[in-house]
Formats: structure tokens, sequence, C-alpha cells
């Protein structure tokens, strides 16, 4: 065997187990709070209490969301790998895109475990800082589409975007999963840029950016189910 054919059989089976825990971690999350209950309009001392309350749960429940992005970025980076012999330019720069993603995530994501729970304990103490801490936590609100935090995030969304319209035509292939998969990709990397666009010209109202983007973001997963199937094809004829 190869040094090439190793790295492939390397890179399919770390796409497949990367899409496998994707699947798992995007079902935990169903079961796991990412913030108070009312999320967008909730009233900000209700949070407060909430965050004080359910801490350990908040925690998780965002180390779950990282697992959880690593995971899809990992199967991302496969996709990548896997359209390099078609066409290399463009799985470069997709890998590169997917980099800047991971960056983007990861500073809101890492903010929800370590500065959110300790800016709500201070409130709820009026410790040294409260008088601080309280607008912080209201820039960071981790459900209202137009805060600081939730700017990250959509920034990393915009760059799956991109990603997504960089990979779709050479994953385009013989194969029917990978058909399947290039399609989605293409139609998630369509739609968000479309929403986007609707969104800059004031077409969206800031209450339904969520449910907008979020519906777009569903496609990702159909996309990680079906190249599952693909990675672990491949890496059972290497």
């Amino acid at each position: 065997m190869t040094t090439t054919l190793t790295l492939d059989l390397q890179m399919n089976r770390f796409g497949f187990w990367s899409a496998v825990i994707a699947i798992v971690t995007g079902m935990i999350s169903f079961f796991l709070p990412l913030d108070a209950p009312g999320g967008y309009t909730a009233e900000h001392a209700d949070r407060v209490a909430w965050l004080t309350a359910n801490r350990d749960l908040f925690i998780l429940g965002w180390l779950n969301q990282i697992a959880a992005m690593f995971s899809l970025s990992g199967v991302f980076f496969a996709i990548a790998w896997h359209i390099a012999v078609k066409n290399p330019l463009r799985a470069a720069l997709a890998a590169m895109v997917v980099l800047l993603s991971v960056v983007a995530f990861i500073i809101p994501k890492f903010m929800a475990i370590w500065t959110i729970p300790q800016l709500a304990d201070v409130i709820t103490n009026n410790a040294v800082g409260a008088e601080l801490a309280d607008p912080l936590l209201t820039l960071l609100n981790v459900s209202v589409p137009f805060s600081l935090y939730t700017s990250f995030d959509y920034l990393g969304f915009w760059l799956y975007g991109v990603f997504s319209l960089l990979v779709a035509g050479p994953l385009y292939g013989d194969k029917t999963s990978a058909k399947i998969a290039a399609i989605t990709l293409g139609m998630f990397g369509v739609i968000y840029h479309g929403l986007l666009a609707s969104l800059l010209l004031g077409s969206i109202a800031p209450p339904d950016i969520e449910s907008s983007f979020l519906v777009a973001a569903g496609l990702l997963l159909v996309a990680v189910v079906v190249m599952s199937f693909n990675f672990w094809s491949a890496a059972k004829t290497e």
C-alpha cells in the first residue's frame, strides 16, 4: 500500500467517524439547553436567574456544540480532500474556508462555557464587577440574532456557505451519494447567500433571522448523513 493510498484511507475513515460524531452530537443537542426558556424574548433578569440555576447544563450543552462543530468541520475537511483529485485549487480554498469557520465558531462557543456563566454568577452575587458584567451579558446574548455573540455564529455559517459553493461542482460524481451531497451543499450555499442578501436589503425582520437561517442549515445535516456512506464505501475499497 502506497503512502497516498494510506492517507486516502485515513481521510475516508476520518470523514466517516466525524460524520458519526456530528450526527450523534446533533441528536444530543435536542436534549441540552443552550439558553434560557423563551430565548429571544426572555427577560434579562430571568436569563440571569436561569443561567445561575442551570450553569452545569448550559456548559454541557455548549461543550456538545463544540464537539458538533469540530466533527462537522472534520467532515468538510474530508470532503475537501475528496475533491482534490478533480480540482486541487478548489480543495485548497475549501479547506482554508473551513479553517476560518472553526475560528469564527470557537470564539462564541468558548465564551459560552467560560465567560457567560461567570458573568451570571457575578451579577447574581452582586460581586465586584457586577456593573460591568450586566451589560456584557446582554451583549453576549446567545439568542438575539444581532448580538456580538451570534454575529460570530452567522459568520461561521456564511463560511460554510462559501465552502459549499466551492465543493459542490467537483463533488458531483458517479456515486449517488456524492451527487446527493453535492446538490444539497450547492442548495445550502445558494439559499444561505440568498437569505443573507435578503437580510442586508431589509427583507427579513430580526425576530425571523434565526428561524430562516436554521432551516437552511438543516441541509448540512443531510449532506453529512449522505457523505458518511460515501466515506465508508471508499474506506472499504482501499
